[in-house]
């Protein structure tokens, strides 16, 4: 049977990197008990030395495991960042865009007589544009793609030209119920559409019999018709002239295709018609909300 232990070699924090103690304890023991006690200790440093050579130890290609793993979450947290900021940069340049369109528009008020404007001649519903995704800039066209047949009829068509501005056209679109209060500019095509809310160029004048049709962006331009959809039937739009406020109210909102042009056909009642893309940055189909004028107006 081996040697009990000394008593102090139990001591607390007694392991690796206690070698200072053991020469102080080792002097102690040679003052004390001369050759005797410093063979004892030479024999029991060996020992504990055996002990500890045999204590268990993670094995390398377990450390390099772990670090490899804090590397790939450092990468990941990066990554992230990455994507963060660049949607940020994103946002902000198109909303700069959108304040310096609508500053612009604000300049333009002159008020001669409005021009005649031609009648609905398009095959797809104003807005269509490729959602900002992935780091990735929006861009005007169709998310979903553009059926073959009409590809002809879509590349050539030209935008009508923006009409002479008159005190009877529409000039302010207001959504009590999301909070929403936008400029109205003449036009709704992609240019148009950074300044604000788009009239379609020969649709109603509001308070008059007629289909007034406005298109808004739901994911870029400052999103002002990103929450179309949480409107219900009853709630109140107000479309405000230079002369005049007029109070519509919602009733019904549908998801079309974009090809589904005759929401913007002329009507005999007064109506308004407002359209965006659909869902918010999918954009493959279209939101439309249909409001009458109200009965104390009509």
């Amino acid at each position: 049977m081996g040697e009990a232990v000394p008593a102090w070699l139990g001591e607390p924090g007694w392991g690796a990197g206690t070698g200072p103690r053991l020469l102080d304890r080792g002097a102690l023991l040679c003052a004390r008990g001369g050759p005797v006690a410093a063979d004892h200790l030479r024999a029991e440093g060996a020992r504990i030395a055996a002990v500890l050579a045999a204590a268990p130890r993670r094995p390398r290609g377990r450390r390099l495991a772990d670090r490899a793993l804090l590397l790939v979450e450092v990468a990941a947290v990066v990554a992230l960042l990455a994507i963060v900021l660049s949607l940020w940069a994103t946002n902000r340049q198109l909303n700069s865009e959108l304040a310096a369109a609508q500053a612009a528009q604000s300049q333009a008020l002159a008020l001669p007589t409005a021009t005649a404007t031609p009648a609905i001649g398009v095959v797809l519903l104003p807005g269509g544009h490729r959602p900002p995704v992935d780091g990735r800039p929006p861009e005007p066209g169709e998310a979903g793609g553009i059926p073959a047949h009409l590809l002809p009829v879509v590349n050539a068509y030209v935008p009508p030209p923006i009409p002479t501005p008159g005190p009877e056209q529409a000039r302010r679109l207001e959504i009590p119920a999301l909070s929403g209060d936008y400029p109205i500019v003449q036009g709704d095509d992609w240019e148009q559409l950074k300044k604000g809310i788009g009239q379609y160029v020969g649709s109603g004048r509001p308070g008059q019999a007629g289909n007034v049709v406005l298109s808004g962006h739901n994911d870029i331009y400052g999103e002002p018709f990103r929450y179309l959809d949480r409107l219900q039937v009853g709630d109140e739009i107000i479309v405000s002239s230079e002369r005049q406020a007029h109070t519509y109210v919602v009733s019904e909102v549908r998801v079309v295709e974009p090809t589904d042009v005759w929401v913007m056909a002329p009507t005999d009642d007064a109506r308004l018609t407002l359209i965006s893309c659909y869902p918010y940055r999918v954009n493959t189909k279209r939101i439309v909300v249909f409001a009458q004028l109200a009965t104390d107006e009509g």
